[in-house]
């Protein structure tokens, strides 16, 4: 087949080794509109869960990938000054750029061409071919121009966050609160190499206006972000690139493919970082993709089945995804509780996790909440 594949992205990368594999006689290019060594953000994040997921998929992915995560076994709520770890969430993390560079050499090294420094105008553009896959991310082109058919929906929450990374290595990642005379705000923090960490700001839009983040310069707005957290940060920088204050935009998409252009990714759907799943869902999608493809009998089937059989799991990390983005939004509410009533209250936000599953996951922050709240202990 002749794939043409929009944006070097995990899943479009990830599909484009999956498929070279299964077949080595594809024709398969990678469009990139971005440099090769360029990137925005800092570090991503993937559960020991997500972890498994692709263990189970793809055990020589996983062993190229893992040697290069930091790991930790716990998360932690940080509120008041004190520090609640919480057992059972496991992580590891890598920096983005250096996670692209491992896809981009893997891919490359399968013979497939990655077209650096290409904009593609319109899937017109590309000619003839058998199947457009578009990962062109979150303001994808593709499925802008064709909302209408793929019945498109774009939810932006009210949230301001502003994505920094810090030279402070932090030994696990972290939720750390903290209350202002403007109002809360919460860093999202973790390691991504020995050196370096993603440090996430968030804020409600209330918080945003009243701090004056509307005509703060970016270096005011880095101190400003660095005297709030002096706790967390022990004296090292807030570092950007690029960084700038935006709201999350849930996307969603009734119809995955059109003709025979798909989706995947970002430009699918979008997923909150607060559940640290976005990677996850974009490697998970290419899995599934390449999958279809190779048991139907013509692209139009296998992207039928694609969506068919994708989009149970899928909804699922979605919707807990956008319950969870609604915690933050009304996280002002929650500063009245103690810290391990914090704690809890994360541990329980999408209502997935039950308290027989925190017992078995924290028994210690279980009995140190049913102490506080003797009810909870049937």
């Amino acid at each position: 087949m002749k794939i043409r594949i929009i944006g070097a992205g995990p899943a479009g990368l990830y599909l484009a080794s999956l498929l070279k594999a299964a077949d080595p006689h594809h024709d398969i290019v990678i469009l990139e509109r971005n440099r090769r060594d360029a990137t925005w953000g800092f570090g991503v994040v993937f559960s020991d869960r997500a972890l498994e997921f692709l263990r189970a998929d793809d055990e020589a992915m996983y062993q190229y990938l893992t040697p290069h995560m930091e790991t930790w076994p716990d998360l932690a709520i940080g509120h008041q000054g004190e520090r609640v770890a919480i057992a059972g969430n496991g992580f590891a993390s890598i920096g983005r750029l250096e996670l692209l560079t491992l896809l981009y050499q893997r891919v490359e090294a399968q013979g497939i061409e990655i077209r650096f420094e290409t904009e593609v105008a319109s899937i017109a553009s590309l000619g003839p071919v058998d199947l457009v896959v578009a990962c062109d991310g979150a303001f994808s082109f593709v499925r802008r121009d064709h909302e209408a058919r793929l019945g498109t929906s774009t939810d932006w929450r009210s949230n301001p966050f502003i994505w920094y990374g810090t030279s402070k290595a932090f030994d696990s990642l972290t939720l750390s609160f903290r209350q202002t005379p403007h109002g809360v705000f919460c860093a999202h923090h973790y390691r991504y190499s020995p050196t370096m960490s993603t440090f996430l700001i968030e804020v409600e839009a209330d918080t945003w206006q009243k701090a004056g983040f509307d005509t703060l310069s970016p270096e005011e707005t880095i101190r400003h972000c660095e005297a709030v957290f002096t706790e967390e940060l022990d004296g090292h920088p807030i570092i950007s690139n690029n960084s700038a204050w935006r709201r999350f935009p849930a996307v969603w998409n009734q119809r995955w493919h059109f003709d025979n252009v798909v989706l995947l990714g970002d430009a699918l759907r979008t997923v909150h970082f607060s559940i640290g799943s976005g990677t996850r869902m974009a490697m998970e999608d290419a899995v599934a993709l390449a999958r279809a493809l190779k048991q139907a009998s013509s692209v139009a089937d296998a992207l039928e089945r694609f969506q068919h059989t994708r989009l149970p799991v899928m909804q699922k990390i979605w919707d807990a995804a956008n319950v969870s983005l609604r915690w933050y939004e009304t996280m002002g509410d929650l500063m009245h509780l103690s810290p391990i009533e914090l704690a809890y209250a994360y541990m329980r936000r999408t209502g997935r996790v039950s308290h027989e599953a925190i017992r078995r996951m924290d028994p210690r922050l279980a009995a140190a909440y049913e102490r506080m709240h003797p009810e909870t202990n049937p």
